[in-house]
Formats: structure tokens, C-alpha cells, sequence
């Protein structure tokens, strides 16, 4: 049953379901106007996107190369930002996120898949993400790095579950800021702007196998499927809280659509360019230092910061370590809320987390789980390094027919409305999938 559905029953059990979740979704102040008030999934998709283990992916990529690939940021960008205004026009203009419209729309089979591995991946990357988490609080006050990852899990879980979804929104857009750890980085070490300028935007390619690698793992890390899922989902989200304020799907309310598009275009816009820049100062600074120290060869997020300690000093250091904490605490909420979003609206369950835990048990319950279950990753004898291999893997193998999905259903009226793509987003959004396609079969191809 839809929120609009027993919203209007004046009766039973569903008018006292109402009730509890019109509670639930109580304002504790009137609405702010400003950039803030227009910047939410987009900005938050994006901060999520800059994770522990894409810190990993930028950390080594600068390391290894220097300044050479700080042109695939400038380069994925816009690929980025269009695949993710089509996932968040799904969730507006229809009211549902990809997986519902998968459900209604296309062969149980193709949804089955998807989501599955979308499940898989996620996990394994929240898993690896937590342990990143529990690595650097290790490195910056010592203890036991097993229980950090387990206090980390548990305060991300109970935010998400429990704290009202006006207030954890608004938790989520402040959490942001721990990205401004890598600009005070940047800041601090001594970087050659001209080199960096030069190697931005006049690149050079390298026909090597390890260049091409680094530059598909950025790929795969920028344009990612649990980056769709989140922000079609909360723009979804988003309009059901704010239907008591007249928000409504945009397939049933055309009057909203030029407001609401500009809204999402600046949100996500802005979003992706700040994970964009973020992803960009990370490769910059180890850049500076490592690569320019002879260091190499990076695995993970916390070794980097390690590495970084006799080299930039203790500021730079404590900087990169509590970024990756500020962006953990970010991210694993995102990983765990998108694998519940897509599971609940593949089985019809009740979703949201504007809802009542009580009134949406399945779909918290998988939240919950799914922590657990990347706990348990850091206890087993299980090589982050291979499990962040095997998740990138299966992140490429949904990417491809998920974007592919997307295109096809953002052009048919039967989904969309009158609001199919416009012609210059479509051609991006082409060009993002046939860029990821290319992407995966250059990753299939250096196995």
C-alpha cells in the first residue's frame, strides 16, 4: 500500500498507522530557505561517494602515478553528475526508486539480479569500509581495531534507525564537512599547481596495463550502482515527506516539474563535483608526498594515512585518518540504506526511513543486517584487498545493464511521463554506459 493510499483512509488500523507516521514525520521547525534547503540526496550521494575504499582507489592512484591520472576526475565528472540526475529524476518524477519501477516495469528476472548482486557488493564494500574506520581510529590512539569497527557499526546503525529522518538528513548534510579533511591536506603539503593544472587538462595516456587498471578502478569507483539506488530512493523519499506540504510525484503534479528539476540539477550537480574535487585533492596529496618519496604502492586507506606520517608530518596524517572516519560514518549508512531500499521495493515491503521502525520492520531489519553481516567481515580470515577486488567486480557487472535499464526506462513515456530525458542528458547518459561497458571489459581483459 502506497503512503498516499492510507494516508486517505479515515478509518482502522491504517488511520492509526497514519497517525504514528505523520508523527514520525513531524517538522521540528519551519522550512530554511537557501543553498542548504536545495542541496540534499545529491550532495549526500556524492560526500558517500568519496568512501574509506575509494579513498583506497584515489590513495593509490596518486601514489603510484603522481599527477597522471588527476585528468580522469575532470573526465568522469560530468559522466558522474548526468548518470546521477537520471537516477534522481526516476525517484521524482515517478515516486518510486529504480528497483519499484524495475518491478513494475521490466522481467522479475532482471530485478532478481540486480539486486542480488547489488546486495553482495554493497556488503562487502561496507564491510571493508568499517574496517577501515576501526583501522585509522587504531592508528590515531591505539586499542583494539575489531571494537572500533563494532562501536562504529553500531552508532551508524542506530542514527539511521532510530533518529527522526528530518533530523538524520539534516545529520548526513553536516557530515559532509568531514570531506574538507583531504582540502586541509592539500593545503598543508607542498604541490606543484603548475604540474597539477597541466595534468588535468592536458592528459597523457599510457598504453600500460597498471595505467589502464588505475583508470578503470577510478571509473568504477565514481559511477557506482549503490550510488543510483540511494539518491532515486531519497528524491522518492523526499517528495512522500513533503507530500503533506503539496509535494507530489511529478507524473501527477507537471506544475512542479521546473522548480524541482532545477532542484535536482544543482543538488546533484553540486554533489558530484564536490566528491569530484575531494577525490581529486586525495590523489593531489599523495601525490606530493608519496609518489614524490619513491612510495608506491598503496592497498588500503589506512595505510596511506600511515605512510603519510614520516613524510607530511603528524597534521597531515591525523587530517587523512579522521577523514577516513568522517567519510566511513557517511558512507556505511548510504551502503546499508541502499541495499534496504532496493531489497524492500524488489519485494513490495514497507520502505522509508521517514517511517517508524515498528512500521517498516523488513526494511530496517535489513539496514541492521547488513551491518552485522560487515562486521562479521573483519572478524574471518577474509583479505580486504580481494573482497574490495570481488565488490568492484560485481559493482561493474550491475553497473552496465542497470545503466542500460535506466536509459531505456527514463525515455518511455509509460514510466516517465512527459518527463523523458531531454536530448543532451540522454546522449550523457549514453555515453556514461558505453564509458563503464568499455570499463568492464578492460577489467575482464587484465585478469
Amino acid at each position: 500500500m502506497t503512503r498516499s493510499e492510507f494516508l486517505n483512509r479515515r478509518s482502522g488500523p491504517s488511520r492509526a498507522l497514519a497517525i504514528r507516521i505523520a508523527r514520525h514525520w513531524r517538522p521540528s521547525h519551519a522550512p530554511r530557505r537557501g543553498l542548504l534547503a536545495f542541496l540534499g540526496p545529491g550532495l549526500i550521494t556524492g560526500a558517500s561517494d568519496d568512501d574509506p575504499s575509494g579513498i583506497a582507489t584515489y590513495s593509490q592512484v596518486g601514489a603510484q602515478f603522481g599527477y597522471g591520472l588527476a585528468w580522469v576526475m575532470l573526465f568522469s565528472y560530468p559522466l558522474m553528475a548526468a548518470t546521477q540526475e537520471i537516477s534522481a529524476r526516476i525517484g521524482r518524477v515517478t515516486g518510486h526508486g529504480i528497483a519499484s519501477n524495475i518491478r513494475m516495469h521490466y522481467p522479475a528476472w532482471l530485478l532478481r539480479a540486480i539486486v542480488g548482486l547489488l546486495l553482495v557488493a554493497n556488503i562487502i564494500n561496507l564491510g571493508a569500509d568499517l574496517g577501515a574506520m576501526g583501522d585509522a581510529l587504531h592508528l590515531m590512539t591505539g586499542g583494539p581495531a575489531r571494537v572500533y569497527v563494532i562501536v562504529f557499526a553500531f552508532i551508524c546503525s542506530a542514527l539511521e534507525i532510530f533518529v527522526r529522518y528530518e533530523r538524520y538528513v539534516s545529520i548526513l548534510k553536516w557530515g559532509t564537512l568531514s570531506l574538507f579533511a583531504y582540502v586541509a591536506t592539500v593545503v598543508v603539503v607542498k604541490v606543484p599547481w603548475g604540474q597539477v593544472v597541466r595534468d588535468t587538462v592536458m592528459p597523457s595516456f599510457l598504453w600500460e596495463r597498471d595505467y589502464i587498471v588505475a583508470i578503470v578502478a577510478v571509473l568504477g569507483t565514481t559511477i557506482s550502482p549503490y550510488l543510483f539506488f540511494w539518491q532515486a530512493s531519497e528524491e522518492a523519499e523526499d517528495e512522500h515527506e513533503h507530500e503533506r506540504m503539496g509535494a507530489r510525484p511529478l507524473t501527477l503534479a507537471p506544475e512542479q516539474a521546473r522548480t524541482e528539476i532545477h532542484r535536482i540539477r544543482l543538488d546533484t550537480y553540486v554533489g558530484m563535483g564536490f566528491s569530484n574535487l575531494i577525490s581529486l585533492f586525495i590523489i593531489i596529496t599523495t601525490a606530493a608526498t608519496l609518489n614524490a618519496h619513491g612510495v608506491t604502492n598503496i592497498q588500503t586507506s589506512s595505510q596511506a594515512a600511515e605512510a603519510l606520517r614520516p613524510i607530511a608530518g603528524v597534521f597531515t596524517f591525523a587530517a587523512f585518518a579522521a577523514g577516513i572516519i568522517g567519510t566511513g560514518m557517511l558512507a556505511v549508512p548510504v551502503l546499508a540504506g541502499s541495499a534496504a531500499y532496493a531489497l524492500g521495493e524488489a519485494l513490495g515491503w514497507s520502505i522509508g526511513l521517514a517511517r517508524q521502525p515498528l512500521d517498516a520492520k523488513a526494511f530496517y531489519g535489513t539496514i541492521a543486517a547488513a551491518t552485522l553481516i560487515g562486521i562479521l567481515i573483519n572478524f574471518v580470515d577474509l583479505d580486504p584487498i580481494k573482497a574490495l577486488f570481488w565488490s568492484a567486480v560485481l559493482n561493474g557487472v550491475v553497473a552496465v545493464p542497470l545503466m542500460i535499464v535506466m536509459m531505456i526506462m527514463t525515455m518511455q513515456p509509460k514510466v516517465m511521463g512527459a518527463f523523458t530525458l531531454p536530448p543532451l542528458l540522454r546522449v550523457m547518459g549514453w555515453l556514461s554506459t558505453a564509458v563503464m561497458m568499455a570499463a568492464v571489459a578492460i577489467m575482464f581483459w587484465t585478469w
